[in-house]
């Protein structure tokens, strides 16, 4: 074989062996808060918003409130940054981050609003 053809089998090991590597690291896992307060990394909880829970620094740009997961377990998230327009709307929340110190600091919040092009009261 060809010197050349083996530096370019080389070079494409090592970008797909690089590639892989890396998406390892950016795929986060849905998890529970109690597996959310056993882990390190960052991950993702889904849930509801509680209702009146919320609370927003203007000066500091800290937004937090209390949430619940679809296990029923209610905790504190803390996000920095501005509050979503749509929170009031959302069927659902994902807080993307860590539990520390009692606590689910969220580097994103993803907010799923009810679908405007769902079919209400539909008799087939």
């Amino acid at each position: 074989m060809k010197p050349k053809y083996i530096v370019g089998i080389v070079i494409v090991l090592v970008f797909i062996a690089f590639a892989a590597i890396n998406l390892s690291k950016s795929l986060t896992p849905y998890v529970s808060l109690t597996e959310a307060k056993k882990s390190k990394k960052v991950v993702q909880v889904k849930g509801q918003r509680v209702a009146g829970s919320e609370n927003f620094d203007m000066e500091k740009k800290i937004f937090s409130f209390k949430m619940t997961d679809d296990k029923g377990e209610q905790f504190e998230v803390v996000y920095h940054g501005v509050k979503p327009a749509n929170l009031e709307q959302a069927e659902e929340i994902v807080v993307i981050g860590r539990y520390t110190q009692g606590l689910f600091e969220a580097e994103q919040l993803l907010v799923k609003c009810p679908s405007k092009y769902q079919a209400e009261g539909v008799d087939v």
